[in-house]
């Protein structure tokens, strides 16, 4: 059994000679062993495939020389104990010249295959194989007006995005093997027409002529594109902005680390997504009498309930407990009592936030993204840009004149800049979290927290605090330091004014007036800025 990673590696080779071939689709908890033997801003994938390797016991391995990355972890393979461990030299381009060059890594693979086996190539099967792969449909044909799932290669499950519509995406990242060319493999020289066929087959972004990628993209015009990245690799970043500046397709990008923890860091933002693109703003039934939106974050669940004219008529906000389901009840039993109403005069509930899907009595769930967009404009129809501080969590939100998401940026990657972090420093420093804004008013030396990382910004503050600086000037130093993550949040979309900051780091004057000095302008606070994700959920359960 011989594994490989690439579409591009020869696998019918290793089936023509008698042996089984597999493709590795690493999916790691940790880089544990990985870790030990490469770089820590080694690509990440190739981290998770390292560790399928080795966690594995795989003996046969074959790459393709695409990456530094790639060759790093041949190298490492080379050095293990591995039965057996290749790489074929892939040109770039697809020209005569380049088909001949590949044809010719082709023939010593065979002769490699052939010495380690002890067993030869048998070149009928192989033609046999290859006429019939390519008489094959198409895989991942898509529907009518699909996702494009696009950039480096992303967990095959992706591909289902969209259940509601039950649409089959389209695969146009590397992995994809969409193809407008058809190319026969009849003729007597079976090694360079197949050295043709793999070379013109759907390109990945390291080949020179990438143009059939956005002709595709064009031809079948989907609905969205999810442009997917992978840490420590810039390759797919370049057409990610093509895509942007050359269509008018909604797409928004993501990165993630290959580990399993991937799926819940980009969970939200592609059901934000798929939310804003498919949205129905019409109002199905008017004729509720009252609806309720409930938000349930990692810090606090809040909860508001609407009258048919929209008009609100009570909201509640309370500490999210150890079970957040133990909080959604809490909050709804709260807002029942304050307006004397029961369970059933409540006619559609619509969840959000984090705990969202743990909330048993709610109708539908749907994301934060798109309740805060909703509730924002609600309450200000100026609001172009939504800041967003959660208790573990940052979110950047544009909006159009309408009030539909134009963009948005997350950090969910780190606890720096956001409410925990300023929690965690308020237990070090022995203040109240509600203190906190107040008290960095009154600073008079300007200090500065230098970590990204909230352990070593926690470092930071009781040196500070060894040093005998005052606690308003180690606040306001924190301040700044939550203000700037944000700052640099922001720019990952156009900035335009309107402002509104939601969330309870809202209520830290502090923090406001930070970010207030970094923008240039006043940043607008809704009286009780924790409750517009659950006022967007409200309005939401309105249109229900």
């Amino acid at each position: 059994m011989i594994a490989y990673l690439c579409k591009y590696t020869p696998h019918e080779i290793i089936e023509a000679i008698g042996e089984d071939s597999f493709k590795i689709e690493p999916e790691s908890a940790s880089f544990d062993i990985a870790n030990l033997k490469t770089h820590n801003n080694m690509c990440s994938y190739v981290k998770a495939a390292l560790d399928e390797i080795m966690k594995n016991q795989i003996k046969k391995v074959v790459l393709i020389n695409c990456c530094d990355s790639v060759r790093r972890l041949y190298d490492i393979l080379k050095k293990e104990n591995l039965d057996y461990v290749y790489i074929l030299d892939l040109p770039r381009k697809c020209d005569k010249a380049s088909i001949l060059i590949f044809k010719e890594e082709i023939k010593k693979f065979i002769k490699s295959l052939e010495e380690n086996l002890g067993q030869t190539l048998d070149y009928e099967l192989l033609r046999k194989n290859l006429i019939s792969k390519n008489n094959s449909p198409l895989k991942n044909k898509p529907s009518t007006s699909p996702i494009a799932i696009m950039g480096a290669r992303f967990k095959e499950d992706i591909l289902n995005l969209d259940k509601q519509n039950d649409t089959k995406n389209l695969n146009l990242t590397c992995t994809g093997e969409y193809s407008n060319k058809r190319n026969y493999i009849d003729n007597e020289d079976i090694l360079q027409a197949y050295s043709k066929s793999i070379l013109t087959s759907y390109p990945c972004m390291r080949m020179e002529n990438t143009e059939e990628r956005l002709e595709v993209l064009n031809k079948y015009k989907p609905k969205g594109v999810i442009y997917h990245t992978i840490k420590f690799c810039d390759t797919y970043s370049f057409e990610y902005s093509n895509i942007k500046e050359k269509t008018k397709i909604p797409v928004v990008k993501i990165e993630t680390d290959y580990t399993k923890q991937s799926k819940g860091q980009i969970k939200t933002r592609l059901e934000a997504f798929l939310e804003n693109i498919e949205k129905d703003t019409s109002l199905k039934n008017k004729s509720n009498k009252y609806v309720m939106g409930i938000d349930s974050g990692s810090t606090s669940t809040n909860g508001v309930i609407l009258g048919q004219n929209r008009n609100i008529i009570a909201f509640e906000v309370v500490r999210t407990g150890a079970k957040s389901i133990e909080s959604a009840n809490l909050v709804l039993n709260n807002l029942l009592k304050k307006t004397c109403l029961n369970r059933q005069d409540i006619d559609v509930i619509v969840s959000t936030g984090y705990g969202r899907i743990s909330i048993p009595f709610a109708d539908y769930n749907v994301t934060e993204i798109s309740c805060h967009g909703k509730g924002a404009h609600f309450v200000n129809k100026n609001i172009r840009t939504i800041i967003d501080i959660g208790g573990q969590d940052s979110k950047i939100i544009r909006l159009n004149e309408t009030g539909d998401i134009l963009d948005f940026a997350m950090n969910d990657k780190c606890a720096a800049g956001t409410g925990r972090f300023l929690e965690m420093m308020a237990r070090t420093l022995d203040i109240n979290i509600n203190d906190m804004g107040k008290e960095s008013l009154k600073w008079k030396e300007n200090l500065t927290i230098t970590s990204m990382c909230t352990v070593f910004a926690e470092s930071e503050v009781i040196s500070l605090i060894a040093e005998n600086k005052e606690k308003a000037d180690i606040l306001h130093a924190l301040n700044n330091s939550v203000a700037t993550r944000v700052i640099s949040l922001l720019g990952r979309v156009a900035k335009m004014g309107d402002y509104m900051l939601t969330g309870g780091v809202a209520k830290n004057q502090g923090v406001v007036s930070a970010l207030e000095e970094k923008i240039g302008e006043k940043i607008y606070i809704y009286e009780e800025p924790e409750i517009i994700g659950a006022l967007g959920a409200a309005l939401i359960a309105l249109e229900k």
